[in-house]
């Protein structure tokens, strides 16, 4: 038995993986990358990912 601090390595043969389908949003609605043509499979791959910050209110105004 394990205990619940102890983690289990699962590996996985060639031929038990699948694919992984990535989706994105385009104009207000989800698609799957692999249905973009070649131009905008590049768009997506170029694109940066970025955390906004939360706002801070000065509220001495």
């Amino acid at each position: 038995m394990t205990s619940a601090n102890e983690t289990t390595a699962i590996t996985l043969a060639d031929s038990e993986r699948q694919r992984c389908e990535v989706w994105t949003r385009v104009m207000g609605y989800h698609r799957p990358v692999s249905s973009f043509n070649i131009g905008k499979q590049g768009e997506h791959h170029e694109r940066r990912f970025f955390e906004e910050q939360a706002a801070k209110l000065d509220r001495a105004a």
